[in-house]
C-alpha cells in the first residue's frame, strides 16, 4: 500500500479548483444504463471509485469513449446480462458500494439484475434496506444466496407506487428514482433525499425525457415513460472538496481561493465553518479564505458550548464532520461534534490525540474538542487512513503539524480525491507519494 510523507507547518497560498462531485458522478454514470442512446458526462473526477464504476459498465457491455481527461460518452446499446453471473462481476461490484445503483436502471430496462454485498468505507453498518424497500414497492422480487452473498432480483414489469422512505438515503433515492422513470404509472416518494446530487440526477433524467415533479424537495413524483434518450450533463464541483479546502486554509493559516464552487449548492457548509470563526468571502462563484492566525468558535446565545451535528440535507453533510473536527482542534474555544448518521466515523480521533489534540471521545457518535488556538501545534506522527473523509482530515492535520507525518493506506484517499498530492503541491505543500 502507498503512503504520503508530509512535512507540515508550512503556510500555503494560491488557487485550487475542486474536482467534479464524486457522489453525483456515481449516480449519473449509472443513469446512462437507462437508454440506448449516447450520454455525455463532463467534469468527471479521475478517482478510483469512479474509475471502477466505469470499468464495471464497460464489462457489462457499455461502450465508453473518453473525450478528454474529464469527459466521457457512454452508450449502453448492448448489455451483457449474463455478466451478472461471472466472477469478474462479483469482484468489480463487490469492491464498490456505488455499484448498487446499477440495479434500478437494469430493472427498468431488463427486468432483472444482481447485487453483491458492496464494499466502501468502513464507517459502521450501512444498510441497503431503503434500496430494497423502494424497489420492492415497484414490484421487484429479491432472492438471497447466503453462500455467494448475492441478491438475485427480478421485476418483469415495474409499476408505480406510493412509498414513504424510513431513511432519506441518497443512493437509495437515486436507485428508486431511476427505476421509477420507466415504471408503469406514477411513483410518489416521500422523505426522498434532496441533496444537490439528487437534484442533478433528476435534472439529467428530465433532460433524457423523464417526467419528475418536486425536484429539489423531499417529495418526488415520477410519471413513468416508455423510453429515455441521450443527453449532455456536467457535474457540479464537489462540495466535500470545497469544505475540505476551507478547513485546509484555516488549519495551515493560509490564503487560498477555491474556484468555481457552485456556491448556491453548498447549503450550510460555509455557515458551519463560519461558526468556527473562519472568515469566508464569496467572490462571484469563488470562495476566498484569508490567512488567519486565530479563529474563535462561536457560542450559542445562552452561552452554551457550540455543537456541530450532521443531518440529512439540507442539514450539514456527514462527509465533512471529520474535517470540522480537525479544524476545531486549533480553534479558540470548544466544540461538541455529534456524528449521528454513521457508527464508526469518529474513531480516527485517537490519531489526532497522538498528534497532541485535546479531544474527549464521549461515545462512538460524540467528541468534545478543546481548541488549542494554534498555541500548541500538532506534531507529526505515522498513521493510517481508515476511510476517505478521515484520511483527508488526517492529511490536513499533518499539513498543519510540526515535523514529518506518514499516512499509510492512502488508497482510501485516492478513492475520493483526484491527485490530491499534486494539487496541494501547487499551493506550496510538502507532500510526497511513497509507492507501496
Amino acid at each position: 500500500m502507498s503512503s504520503f510523507e508530509i512535512i507540515g507547518g508550512k503556510k500555503l497560498a494560491g488557487e485550487i479548483l475542486p474536482q467534479g462531485a464524486k457522489n453525483e458522478a456515481l449516480q449519473v454514470i449509472c443513469a446512462c444504463l437507462l437508454t440506448t442512446e449516447p450520454v455525455t458526462i463532463n467534469n468527471v473526477p479521475n478517482i478510483s471509485d469512479v474509475n471502477k464504476l466505469i470499468e464495471l459498465l464497460e464489462a457489462l457491455g457499455v461502450k465508453v469513449i473518453k473525450n478528454s481527461s474529464s469527459s466521457y460518452t457512454f452508450s449502453a446499446f448492448n448489455i451483457n446480462i449474463d455478466f451478472f453471473h461471472s466472477a469478474d462481476f462479483r469482484k468489480l461490484a463487490g469492491s464498490l458500494r456505488g455499484s448498487i445503483m446499477i440495479l434500478g436502471p437494469l430493472l427498468a430496462r431488463y427486468g432483472k439484475g444482481s447485487v453483491y454485498l458492496p464494499g466502501g468505507d468502513k464507517i459502521g453498518r450501512r444498510r441497503l434496506d431503503t434500496h430494497f424497500f423502494g424497489l420492492q414497492r415497484l414490484g421487484a422480487q429479491f432472492e438471497y444466496s447466503a453462500n455467494e452473498q448475492v441478491f438475485s432480483v427480478r421485476a418483469p414489469a415495474l409499476k408505480g407506487s406510493y412509498m414513504l422512505l424510513d431513511e432519506a438515503s441518497v443512493t437509495g433515492t437515486a436507485n428508486i428514482v431511476m427505476a421509477a422513470t420507466m415504471a408503469q404509472g406514477t411513483t410518489t416518494i416521500f422523505n426522498a433525499a434532496c441533496e444537490p446530487y439528487i437534484f442533478q440526477l433528476c435534472t439529467m433524467l428530465v433532460n433524457m425525457g423523464a417526467e419528475i415533479e418536486g425536484i429539489g424537495s423531499n417529495l418526488l413524483t415520477i410519471h413513468g415513460v416508455n423510453s429515455l434518450h441521450g443527453c449532455d450533463h456536467t457535474l457540479l464541483s464537489d462540495m466535500i472538496e470545497v469544505g475540505s479546502f476551507i478547513g485546509l486554509a484555516a488549519m495551515t493559516r493560509s490564503e487560498i481561493t477555491i474556484k468555481n464552487v457552485n456556491f448556491k449548492q453548498l447549503g450550510l457548509i460555509p455557515d458551519v465553518f463560519r461558526r468556527l470563526g473562519i472568515l469566508i468571502e464569496v467572490r462571484e462563484d469563488d470562495i476566498y479564505i484569508p490567512s488567519q492566525e486565530h479563529y474563535s468558535v462561536e457560542s450559542f446565545m445562552d452561552g452554551s458550548i457550540m455543537t456541530i451535528a450532521d443531518a440529512p440535507w439540507p442539514g450539514f453533510t456527514p462527509d465533512l464532520i471529520s474535517i470540522v473536527l480537525v479544524v476545531a482542534t486549533q480553534a479558540k474555544g470548544s466544540v461538541l461534534v455529534h456524528q449521528k448518521m454513521f457508527e464508526s466515523r469518529l474513531f480516527f480521533v485517537d490519531k489526532l490525540i497522538d498528534m497532541g489534540a485535546k479531544i474527549i471521545l464521549c461515545d462512538p457518535h460524540r467528541a468534545t474538542v478543546i481548541g488549542l488556538d494554534h498555541q500548541y501545534p500538532l506534531r507529526g506522527i505515522r498513521m493510517s487512513s481508515p476511510d476517505i473523509r478521515a484520511g483527508v482530515a488526517l492529511l490536513i492535520a499533518a499539513l498543519s503539524a510540526e515535523g514529518k507525518s506518514i499516512i499509510d493506506n492512502i488508497e482510501q484517499i485516492d478513492r475520493g480525491y483526484q491527485e490530491i498530492d499534486l494539487r496541494l503541491k501547487q499551493l506550496g505543500a510538502s507532500v510526497a507519494r511513497i509507492p507501496g
